[in-house]
């Protein structure tokens, strides 16, 4: 296996490379004053395009523009970002860890209640749970996530005001942070804090987290749900079971044991896809409730034609997208032991 896990990592410089080509590519399409007003920052140098043109270089051969932005970009360098106003890289590197952190505490009901709720489904077949479950898949399965976190925002802190409002802390904490920072060790704020004892912090972020992390579970873990209780009733009906029954195994480990591992295989397809969405940035859900991680910064890229942020979210999402398909094969090993890599 560790032979296969570096071949696909060697093979990540010539997925990118690929990428960046596709992504530079298209921005051809524009034409150089187009793609020079995305490096506009002020009214004079909208006036001026053509020194921009002239100063980056759009003007020429688009061998010769992609070489110079890959030369850069092997340096570390993929350019300045308008929309964060700050450099592509520190954007990312300040951002990310939000995402992480807005990710790692989705994916809890997202694999517990999940898989649980499936599991539960799916040895039930056409009872009161599967007919609830069936019927709850249905419901949140054809919400999109923008409009479930709407709600829950008009709802939960308009009208009940019972939850904080969009951002990562509240107001008075901001400026507590201005004045007392947390160490910043994961760069995620909530363990940050807790690491720092900051239990005011904490708490608030975990308050203000609560509603984001229920509009990403409740729509992604409908699939989830769907997925493990429809493998686990397929599992149920092989010939291995039937004979596991025959020879009189307990009925719970029949179950647990030998249907439900053969069963979470496609779940582990699944989950690495959820990961990866949720890593690139749940872009509605951090765009609604102004949370400060990857999918805002992107949402806000697209905006303003930011073309380095653009180009700098897109590198990223290639990188997590091979990461999460090499994660979700080596899953798959541990899962099944049938499955071996040569």
């Amino acid at each position: 296996m560790t032979a296969f896990i570096l071949r696909r990592l060697m093979a990540l410089p010539l997925v990118l490379l690929a990428l960046s080509l596709a992504i530079v590519g298209l921005m051809q399409t524009l034409s150089p004053a187009e793609r020079a007003a995305a490096f506009v920052t002020n009214e004079n140098q909208l006036r001026n395009l053509e020194a921009i043109i002239r100063e980056k270089g759009l003007d020429q051969p688009f061998h010769i523009q992609y070489w110079n932005w890959l030369r850069e970009a092997v340096r570390g360098n993929l350019g300045f970002s308008k929309a964060s106003n700050k450099p592509v890289v520190e954007t990312i590197v300040e951002r990310f860890p939000a995402t992480v952190e807005l990710t790692l505490y989705s994916l809890l009901p997202i694999l517990g209640f999940g898989i649980w709720l499936g599991t539960r489904a799916g040895l039930n077949k056409d009872k009161f749970i599967d007919q609830f479950t069936r019927v709850f898949t249905v419901i949140t399965n054809n919400i999109p996530t923008f409009v479930l976190g709407i709600i829950l925002l008009v709802i939960f802190y308009g009208l009940l005001g019972i939850a904080p409002g969009p951002g990562q802390v509240s107001p008075e904490n901001q400026v507590s942070l201005i004045i007392n920072p947390v160490p910043r060790v994961t760069g995620m704020l909530s363990i940050d804090a807790l690491l720092a004892g900051n239990w005011p912090v904490f708490w608030d972020v975990l308050h203000h987290m609560f509603l984001p992390v229920i509009t990403l579970s409740t729509v992604i873990t409908a699939g989830m749900i769907k997925v493990m209780r429809s493998s686990l009733i397929e599992v149920l009906s092989q010939d291995y079971v039937r004979t596991a029954r025959a020879k009189g195994l307990p009925e719970r480990t029949v179950n647990l044991k030998h249907a439900r591992r053969n069963a979470l295989i496609p779940v582990a397809t699944i989950g690495g896809f959820v990961v990866l969405g949720l890593l690139s940035g749940a872009l509605f859900t951090e765009t609604i409730f102004a949370w400060p991680g990857i999918g805002s910064w992107g949402a806000e890229t697209a905006t303003r034609f930011d073309v380095p942020g653009l180009l700098g979210f897109a590198l990223l999402s290639g990188i997590l997208t091979v990461l999460a398909n090499l994660a979700v094969d080596i899953i798959y090993a541990l899962i099944d032991p049938r499955v071996r890599f040569d």
